[in-house]
């Protein structure tokens, strides 16, 4: 059994997506927790702003088989497997951290976007404070404190699916 982390993002009918995926990591692995949801603009291209969010769960699946499972869950939405890394997307599910997994390169665990992007860095210490990133060596909340990201693209969004605060 291993805790993990997701980020979570869409901007093609955002609230539908994200709110259906809540629903699948809610049914598929109980205890699911949820970060607040953020609006942020578009990385890296011009596009329609995204809604995201950070997840964390217990499971029994391998890495390999989340990541599979996590694929599976963005063809269900309609994500294209072989989309451009920025453009549009109907869900976006990225596994940030497995445990205290450092499998880089090959997997990308611990994921790098964790101290790349603030709408994955930022909603990660909402709910991961006290979790220890496996390369840094400095907890979450020390990362996100210590970052040159800003916060000022962040901005809360409630959904009718939004998950409980923190």
């Amino acid at each position: 059994m291993a805790f993990v982390y997701v980020s979570i993002g869409s901007n093609t009918h955002p609230e539908a997506n994200v709110c259906s995926c809540i629903q699948h990591l809610r049914h598929d692995f109980h205890g699911t927790v949820f970060s607040p949801i953020y609006q942020t603009p578009a990385e890296g291209f011009t596009g329609n702003p995204f809604l995201n969010l950070v997840a964390g769960f217990d499971t029994n699946h391998s890495s390999k088989n989340l990541r599979n499972y996590l694929k599976n869950l963005e063809a269900l939405h309609g994500r294209q497997p072989a989309q451009e890394k920025f453009s549009s997307r109907t869900l976006d599910i990225d596994l940030l951290l497995y445990g205290n997994l450092n499998l880089l390169p090959d997997i990308k665990l611990p994921h790098p976007d964790i101290t790349a992007y603030p709408f994955v860095l930022f909603p990660l210490a909402e709910i991961a404070p006290d979790v220890i990133h496996p390369v840094l060596q400095q907890s979450i909340s020390a990362i996100a404190a210590a970052t040159g990201l800003s916060r000022t693209t962040l901005q809360h969004v409630e959904l009718e699916c939004s998950p409980p605060q923190p």
